[in-house]
């Protein structure tokens, strides 16, 4: 089955060069030009990815993802922007983004963080098993669901996927080399406060006390390990 991509992007001209170039790559693509309309069709239909520009007319981009982590989405999304601060980009990650290429960008690395992003995020399932319990936690890896008493605890995609792979290598001391190559596919030299931000929203939204983690515990000097305390 062909991935579905939507693509939010109001320059006309990148956004046909875009979707031209997504369907050489077999994906099915499915366009909208401004915030509004980006948003509305990212929540009544299935992608498997969503590529995001920033600064759109109607609704910014910050906006659209941050509406679709509340309302529970896990959809990938990498963000399109002119923006090169490194605020703007912990900004993105904060709230729900899994990737940032940063405009003018080379088509290859658009089209391998796209491949990278699709091969490292878990499909949603309706088949059991696989199910974890911290305290009030409860986790499907299958089904890609956090629950806390029940209630939703709504995850980025990339947040899912690190959370599975501290889960899947409990009690193993791991560099942020090894997560950013094995969880992003990026070499250590890319951008290395990504992990750090991640490991810092998946404290706020699932430790009793995030200034004193349990779970996700900071080793220092090498990394950070999933300790099963909770």
């Amino acid at each position: 089955m062909e991935e579905r991509i939507l693509l939010v992007e109001d320059e006309e001209a990148l956004r046909v060069t875009l979707a031209d170039r997504l369907q050489s790559e077999n994906y099915t693509v499915e366009c909208a030009s401004d915030g509004e309309e980006g948003l509305q069709k990212a929540l009544e239909n299935r992608f498997d990815l969503i590529l995001l520009d920033v600064m759109l007319p109607r609704k910014k981009g910050f906006d659209i993802c941050r509406d679709l982590r509340k309302a529970g989405l896990v959809v990938p999304i990498i963000m399109l922007t002119a923006r090169t601060e490194t605020v703007d980009k912990v900004l993105g990650l904060k709230i729900g983004a899994d990737d940032y290429v940063t405009k003018p960008f080379q088509m290859i690395e658009l089209m391998a963080r796209v491949e990278a992003l699709l091969r490292r995020v878990p499909r949603q399932s309706t088949d059991g098993g696989h199910v974890h319990q911290f305290g009030r936690l409860r986790i499907d890896l299958r089904g890609t669901s956090v629950t806390r008493d029940g209630q939703v605890v709504p995850l980025s995609a990339r947040e899912f996927q690190l959370l599975r792979y501290f889960i899947e290598h409990q009690g193993t001391t791991l560099s942020r080399e090894v997560l950013l190559k094995d969880v992003w596919g990026y070499s250590a030299d890319a951008f290395t406060r990504t992990v750090d931000v991640h490991v810092a929203s998946l404290r706020q939204k699932l430790e009793e006390d995030s200034k004193k983690p349990a779970l996700f515990v900071t080793v220092l000097g090498l990394g950070y390990k999933f300790a099963r305390q909770a």
